[in-house]
């Protein structure tokens, strides 16, 4: 069956107000978007090679296929990321959710330069996004990542500066701790929290699921694939492409490497037993873990992002959650997400 839906996907074309997309609510301030959102990311960096036109045929094709919910960052690319996705839906902007990020400071040369959360730069930053992006208004403004040096409420504080200026309608935080959240949010409603989150990094389950319910916010998983490597498609650290920050990260080096794909033996068994992908039984299984979690899976290619939304057609019984659960327990992973200065960046 998903197989078929993924086929028919690729033979016909759909256009945006006769595609069944699902859709989902983040936080409880009516923000609604599609099931399955796009991240941009890797259209312009970290992941080797990049190539627009590609990139911009995918967001469009995303469009036809009914996501609305595009993630970008002012970091990504040093700006090119926001400057392509906004060349990508000019004449097209109606119905779509944008998200963007701030926070992590890049030089014009992409030097990085640290993180800021301080109140004068939160707000040069969403006037350089906004221009960036070729937009009136960011739909969901997220802090990249949280800066030490400054109170999380000054920060907050001229998020919401930005909201009652009509410039953001709703704000987001990503990679932040539970006690973080709920200072942030006493500031002002925080609508959606992004993290990394996947059948291999489950730590948001322990703390952060149960304090973004309490209060009402939406969860988005970043790396809802793994980076990729849950997809069954690298079968070797020498697979990546030159510059691909993946040959950097712990998880995909040397022994670590060969541990984490020997995971992969049960979510394979599924996939080939349903007649889907391995990448579609792991966005299956976050997707079954609340409606109020909107995965965001990163491509630049058609073809992978309509794998991706045929994953809203795959059913997950409770023994195949169980089979997963037992095959992937929190904490499975070898090696940590990130090298070990990004990781201190974190706010854990």
């Amino acid at each position: 069956m998903v197989a078929a839906l993924a086929k028919m996907i690729r033979d016909e074309p759909i256009p945006l107000m006769e595609a069944d997309m699902q859709t989902r609510s983040l936080g409880r301030d009516g923000l609604t978007v599609s099931g399955v959102g796009l991240g941009c990311m890797g259209m312009s960096e970290f992941y080797g090679s990049r190539d627009d036109s590609e990139s911009i045929a995918t967001i469009h094709r995303a469009i036809d296929l009914g996501v609305t919910f595009f993630d970008t960052a002012d970091m990504y690319g040093v700006g090119h990321n926001e400057e392509l996705l906004g060349r990508a839906i000019k004449g097209k902007r109606d119905g779509l959710v944008i998200a963007t990020k701030f926070g992590n400071v890049r030089g014009p040369n992409g030097e990085r330069l640290g993180i800021s959360g301080k109140p004068d730069y939160v707000k040069a930053a969403c006037d350089a996004s906004l221009k960036r992006l070729g937009i009136d208004v960011i739909d969901l403004y997220y802090q990249h990542r949280v800066d030490p040096e400054t109170p999380i409420e000054d920060t907050v504080g001229a998020m919401a500066d930005l909201v009652k200026a009509g410039k953001v309608r709703h704000l987001g935080l990503s990679e932040a701790a539970p006690a973080t959240i709920r200072r942030a949010h006493s500031v002002h409603k925080i609508t959606a929290l992004q993290t990394e989150y996947s059948l291999w990094s489950r730590d948001p389950e322990a703390e952060i699921f149960p304090t973004l319910r309490e209060l009402g916010i939406g969860f988005v998983p970043y790396s809802p694939l793994g980076r990729g490597f849950l997809t069954g498609r690298f079968s070797a650290p020498t697979d990546f492409e030159a510059g691909d920050f993946r040959t950097m990260s712990p998880r995909f080096s040397g022994d670590n490497f060969d541990q984490n794909r020997a995971l992969l033996k049960t979510l394979e068994a599924m996939a080939k037993d349903k007649g889907a992908t391995t990448a579609q039984i792991a966005l299956a299984w976050v997707l079954s873990q609340g409606n109020d979690i909107v995965p965001i899976p990163g491509t630049r290619r058609i073809t992978y992002l309509e794998d991706n939304v045929a994953a809203l057609a795959v059913t997950l019984t409770d023994d195949d959650k169980r089979a997963l659960d037992t095959a992937f327990p929190p904490g499975v992973a070898v090696g940590d997400r990130y090298p070990e200065a990004a990781m201190r960046a974190l706010n854990l």
